[in-house]
């Protein structure tokens, strides 16, 4: 089975979990096994959230109102990718290594989370007009008994 939807989404708080419960349910539906997709929908909540708060200031001086969230299940794996406009991450700055935040800090422990709770993550920027992409995939577990197949 292979479903697949992309949501444009204002820069807005609100928009979090409009985009985990989107998440959540086409996972439910598809018959993902619940601590799957709860993994899923945290470290999708943590990219959005980054999205929200640093994807506004364009590298250009201008302001973007929204950011992209993909998402594709197919076959024995997720992919989701969360991309804005903002000025993306600075440059010559290695993604690869993410630096561990304080276990008491309020900021700074998304990537992390999200590097955690996922099997593999990408995590740069855009090419050309600026931005950040944050991308990640983690291989689906089944429930025995999915909805999708029972409808």
């Amino acid at each position: 089975m292979s479903i697949w939807w992309s949501l444009h989404l204002r820069r807005e708080a609100a928009s979090v979990p409009l985009a985990r419960r989107l998440l959540l349910g086409t996972m439910e539906t598809a018959g993902v096994d619940p601590d799957v997709s709860y993994d899923l929908s945290v470290a999708l909540s943590e990219a959005c959230a980054n999205a929200v708060e640093h994807g506004g200031d364009t590298a250009h001086g201008q302001w973007s109102e929204a950011y992209r969230v993909t998402a594709y299940l197919d076959g024995e794996k997720c992919r989701i990718e969360v991309t804005d406009s903002g000025p993306g991450f600075p440059a010559g700055r290695a993604r690869t290594a993410i630096r561990q935040a304080r276990s008491d800090a309020e900021h700074g422990r998304g990537l992390c989370l999200i590097q955690e709770l996922a099997d593999h993550v990408h995590i740069g920027n855009k090419p050309g007009r600026g931005g950040a992409v944050v991308s990640f995939d983690k291989i689906l577990k089944w429930k025995k008994d999915p909805s999708l197949l029972t409808a």
